[in-house]
C-alpha cells in the first residue's frame, strides 16, 4: 500500500542551522537567535506529533542524542526507508554530519514490533562521492513501483539505479530548477505521491521531454495531478505526505505554511481525497530547509504476529 499509519520521528536535542547542507539547500535561512531555535523547534515537533496522534496515527518517537552533534536529525526520511517486504535501506548522505544520523539502535528497537528481513546498506557510495538521500531524493509510488527523482548534488543516478534494481522500482529521472536556476536539492520538496493523486510543481521541470515523461508516468498510474506554483513550492506545498490513521482513513499531512499557500480549488481537491492535517513548523522549515514530509519516516514493515 502507498500509505501506512506507522511513522518514525526523531525528537531533536540540538536542532539548528546546518552549515554543511546550506550550500545546495536554497530553503535554509538562519535565524539570528540560534539559542532559541532548539526550544522553538522542540515545541513545534511535540505539537506536530500530538496532532498526528490525535488523528489516529501511530507515531514512534525516538529521542536524538547529544553526541554526536546532528542538527538535522529531525529529518529521518533522508537516511532510511522501510518497505512492506521487510526490507530496510540505508542511504549515502552528502553532509558528513548527516551521516552520523544513521542509528542501528533505532532499527534494532523497531524489530520488537516489526519484521525486518533484510538490510541493504548503500552508504558505501559515500566513498565515491555519490549520494541518494532516501525519500528526500526519491518520491516513491509504492503501489506502482515508480521512483521519481530529480538529479542534484544529493541525488546520483548510479545510486538511484542501484536502489531501483534491488527494490524492484522503475526510475523516472528528471532535472528540476528553482526560479534562480539552482537545481532543487530534494525531489520531495517539489512533489508528493499519494494513493489517488500527485501534488507536483510542473514548472520546475524545464526540459519538455522530461516533463512529458513525468506527466505520462503519473497519468499512466491513474493518479490525478494537482499542480502547484513555484511560490507554493517555496512554502513547502510540495512537501506533503499521505498517511493513514489506524481506522484506515487517508490523511494528507503538511505544514501550516504549505496549507496557507494553497488556493481554494487546490484545498477542495485535496480534501475530496484526504483529510488535511497541518501544523506550524516555521522554525524547523526556516532553519532546516525541510518541512512536514521530511520529518516523517514511514514504517511500511510488516508487524510481528
Amino acid at each position: 500500500m502507498q500509505t501506512t499509519s506507522n511513522i518514525l520521528m526523531i525528537r531533536p536535542v540540538a536542532f539548528g542551522f546546518n552549515e554543511q547542507t546550506a550550500g545546495n539547500n536554497a530553503f535554509q535561512n538562519r535565524d539570528a537567535e540560534q539559542a532559541d531555535v532548539q526550544q522553538k523547534a522542540l515545541q513545534e515537533f511535540d505539537n506536530f506529533v500530538q496532532l498526528l496522534r490525535d488523528n489516529g496515527v501511530n507515531v514512534i518517537v525516538v529521542n536524538d542524542t547529544i553526541q554526536p552533534h546532528t542538527p538535522d536529525s529531525i529529518f529521518p526520511n533522508n537516511w532510511v526507508s522501510f518497505h512492506a517486504d521487510g526490507s530496510v535501506y540505508l542511504y549515502p548522505m552528502q553532509a558528513e554530519n548527516r551521516r552520523l544520523e544513521r542509528r542501528e539502535d533505532i532499527i534494532r528497537d523497531l524489530q520488537e514490533d516489526f519484521k525486518i528481513e533484510h538490510i541493504t546498506d548503500l552508504s558505501r557510495f559515500e566513498a565515491e562521492n555519490k549520494f541518494l538521500e532516501a525519500t528526500g531524493s526519491m518520491v516513491l509510488d509504492r503501489d506502482n513501483k515508480i521512483a521519481y527523482a530529480c538529479l542534484s548534488p544529493r541525488t546520483d543516478e548510479d545510486v538511484l539505479r542501484t536502489f531501483c534494481e534491488q527494490a524492484g522500482y522503475k526510475p523516472v529521472l528528471f532535472n528540476a530548477f528553482d526560479a534562480n536556476g539552482q537545481a532543487i536539492y530534494h525531489t520531495n520538496v517539489l512533489m508528493a505521491v499519494a494513493t489517488r493523486y500527485v501534488v507536483i510543481c510542473l514548472d520546475t521541470i524545464t526540459d519538455d521531454e522530461q516533463l512529458e515523461a513525468v506527466i505520462d508516468a503519473i497519468e499512466s498510474s491513474g493518479k490525478e495531478i494537482i499542480n502547484i506554483t513555484p511560490d507554493q513550492m517555496n512554502h513547502f506545498a510540495g512537501n506533503m505526505l499521505e498517511v493513514q490513521n489506524q481506522a484506515g482513513e487517508s490523511l494528507i499531512v503538511m505544514s501550516a505554511s504549505a496549507w496557507n499557500s494553497l488556493d481554494d480549488e487546490q484545498r477542495e481537491i485535496l480534501s475530496s481525497y484526504s483529510k488535511p492535517l497541518y501544523a506550524d513548523i516555521s522554525t524547523i522549515e526556516t532553519n532546516g530547509g525541510g518541512s512536514a514530509r521530511c520529518m516523517m519516516a514511514e514504517v511500511h514493515l510488516p508487524r510481528n504476529s
